[in-house]
């Protein structure tokens, strides 16, 4: 089961489980939209792995299986 992140592991923006915006690799290292297009162009900078839309969890699915509090944040240099 996806770990479903909080954050945008560069920016810090909040990416709810049940809304759009996030992107993910095969690691689920997780991004906005923005910093997976336009700061590190399609290629994750932890495992060099694509990015896909992450799915969403919604509604009683997410109340069973809450998304992860933890933020990880790796603000490039």
């Amino acid at each position: 089961m996806l770990e479903m992140r909080p954050c945008c592991e560069t920016c810090g923006k909040d990416l709810p489980a049940d809304e759009p915006g996030a992107v993910i690799c095969s690691f689920e290292c997780t991004f906005c939209k923005d910093c997976g297009r336009n700061v590190h162009k399609g290629t994750c900078p932890n495992c060099g792995g694509g990015f896909y839309p992450r799915p969403l969890r919604k509604g009683k699915a997410l109340a069973r299986h809450p998304a992860s509090k933890e933020r990880i944040i790796n603000r490039p240099a």
